[in-house]
């Protein structure tokens, strides 16, 4: 892995971990085994141009593992059960939700940084068009399936951030139970 890729890839663990805020440009350096001029060569405008970096990353791997799994399940109910049951998994296995969530890093910096609020728009947009896609698939009009894609992601980011703060899986397993109901149409 070239040191550029690196960064960007420790970064988004920290960010994800701690937040943008807490997490300092040593413990980067430290974590990637690089010199400041390493993270300046390859990121001239410093910490925020990694994170745009991170967020064009995380958005990347995001829409390709979303993608995989709405081709894969036949129904928008199915394809977010199993991204669901992948979070969950993921934080009862790991004690920690990485992957899907950027919501950290929204609410500290999205009205700090225009560059970094547009990063992270695009990235909601991109869930919403996956969302909508299927729903579209499945007869649901463009206005009903373009509100149902806004609901599922408020809602499963909303849970995401819930999980993280009482440190518990409930409220991934609360939107999951509701969703059918959600998606009936």
């Amino acid at each position: 892995m070239d040191t550029k890729s690196l960064m960007i890839e420790k970064a988004t663990l920290l960010f994800q971990q701690k937040g943008y805020k807490s997490v300092g440009v040593s413990e980067i350096l430290k974590a990637c085994d690089v010199t400041k001029g390493a993270l300046y060569h390859h990121f001239p405008n410093g910490k925020e141009e990694l994170l745009i970096a991170c967020l064009k990353s995380l958005k990347e791997a995001i829409t390709i593992d979303m993608e995989d799994i709405f081709k894969r399940h036949s129904s928008t109910q199915e394809a977010t059960q199993f991204m669901i049951n992948k979070l969950i998994r993921n934080l009862e296995t790991e004690g920690k939700l990485t992957g899907y969530t950027f919501s950290s890093i929204v609410s500290e910096m999205a009205t700090v940084s225009e560059p970094v609020r547009q990063a992270c728009n695009s990235l909601y947009e991109n869930i919403q068009t996956i969302y909508y896609t299927k729903l579209v698939t499945e007869g649901f009009s463009n206005e009903a399936a373009s509100d149902v894609a806004l609901l599922m992601t408020t809602s499963i980011e909303g849970a995401i951030m819930l999980c993280q703060t009482q440190q518990s899986t409930a409220p991934l397993k609360t939107i999951s139970k509701l969703l059918p109901t959600i998606l009936k149409g």
